[in-house]
């Protein structure tokens, strides 16, 4: 069982990185675009806005990684030690940094605060896109994920929406490393669009923004409606949009949820390798570290 659950966990991260690097590309084109340039776009080449190397990922993964490495090196969690973290990713330069994430980061590294000020333009992905360390961090004892991922978004993200949406995303990716059950994702997400319909992806649009609710009707969408890793993922980032992001998190859902089994090679072999070392290592420290935590 614990050899399923690392086995489900790595290939959520390594998806999770691989939805980032497919996504760089088609980031902010219309799918009309992407289909009259790549006709379906399934191959990590690098290239879009950010004119990237083939294989590099965005901030997506680098600020998991960064966040993930809080847990490690500080032994836990702490919140200082998580905006620390971000900070020093952001002073390295990163390719791409969102402006909420920049001034939260700024805010912090400026007056020390943790918490940045309620806004209703901090309703963006920015904080969901993070949070997968924090779900493996919490697998052993999960009283502490809600606390912990609440006070990780508001270091950048003060939002309820955004709260809602990146604890639902947990508790889903939860369910599948846990059970690898489909079902059971489903049934997570059905009760939480009860609570609030706006989310519901029953009707969906194409909108593809960095909105969070844009991101969790596309990811909800293409994750439940494919039947495969490469589908779920593929058919995600030629939406178009912030496909980086949307990529990422359905890459994510769809890695726990069909394994390393169901990763392309090709994509696997196409990213960072430093990349997939990092995440292979952090995955199995996080699983393995103890529980810490000083939210204050």
């Amino acid at each position: 069982m614990k050899n399923d659950v690392f086995e489900r966990a790595l290939a959520a991260y390594l998806c999770f990185a691989a939805g980032d690097a497919l996504g760089a590309t088609t980031e902010f084109m219309l799918p009309r675009e992407i289909r009259d340039k790549y006709g379906i776009h399934d191959k990590i080449i690098g290239g879009g806005w950010l004119h990237l190397k083939a294989g590099n990922v965005t901030d997506d993964t680098e600020m998991s990684l960064a966040i993930g490495d809080s847990l490690i090196e500080n032994g836990g969690y702490t919140v200082q030690g998580a905006a620390a973290s971000f900070a020093r990713w952001m002073k390295k330069k990163p390719v791409d940094i969102g402006s909420t994430v920049r001034r939260g980061i700024v805010n912090y590294v400026t007056k020390r605060s943790v918490v940045s000020l309620y806004s209703t333009f901090s309703a963006g992905n920015g904080a969901a896109m993070r949070n997968f360390p924090v779900v493996l961090y919490c697998l052993k004892d999960w009283v502490w994920f809600e606390e912990i991922t609440i006070s990780q978004c508001h270091i950048t993200h003060n939002n309820e929406l955004s709260d809602m949406a990146t604890l639902v995303l947990g508790e889903v990716v939860k369910a599948l490393i846990e059970t690898g059950d489909k079902r059971a994702a489903l049934d997570i997400v059905s009760e939480f669009i009860k609570k609030d319909p706006t989310f519901s992806h029953s009707k969906y649009n194409g909108e593809a923004s960095g909105y969070i609710k844009d991101t969790f009707r596309t990811v909800m969408h293409y994750f439940f409606d494919s039947d495969s890793l490469y589908e779920t993922v593929v058919r995600t980032v030629n939406q178009g949009g912030d496909a980086d992001t949307n990529g990422a998190i359905a890459g994510m859902l769809a890695g726990a949820l069909y394994g390393m089994d169901g990763i392309p090679q090709k994509w696997l072999r196409a990213l960072d390798q430093d990349v997939v070392r990092l995440i292979t290592k952090q995955t199995e420290d996080l699983l393995n570290a103890p529980m810490n935590v000083i939210l204050l």
